[in-house]
């Protein structure tokens, strides 16, 4: 007998505008005020502006963390370009974004292009 078990996934685009600049550093992401989901799972994804979307904002994740079990080591953006129209939630223009671009880490606006095919 055998037992078919579905999960689902949200997948966000790429947000890096460029790798140009990037700098990651490993931060550790504790467990304390993150809501399990459905399947129980307690999980940052990735694009967070960490660790609040204010003038405490030190980066935005990498990638995504799950701290089902307690507090994991992530990697996160402190210096690069981002598209923060494509983050899971844009940085707040009047508080996260000036301590995020004094210490070298840009919001860009995406523009959507034309490929032109000769």
């Amino acid at each position: 007998m055998s037992y078919i078990k579905t999960d689902s996934a949200t997948t966000y685009p790429n947000f890096l505008s460029t790798e140009v600049g990037l700098v990651l550093k490993t931060i550790s992401i504790p467990d304390t005020g993150v809501v399990a989901d459905a399947s129980g799972f307690k999980t940052v994804p990735a694009g967070t502006v960490w660790p609040a979307n204010d003038a405490t904002a030190i980066g935005i994740l990498f990638e995504d963390v799950d701290v089902t079990n307690g507090a994991k080591a992530a990697s996160i953006i402190k210096a690069g370009r981002v598209f923060g129209n494509r983050l899971p939630v844009a940085p707040d223009p009047l508080l996260a974004v000036t301590p995020l671009e004094a210490q070298g880490l840009y919001i860009d606006a995406e523009v959507e292009t034309e490929r032109i095919i000769a």
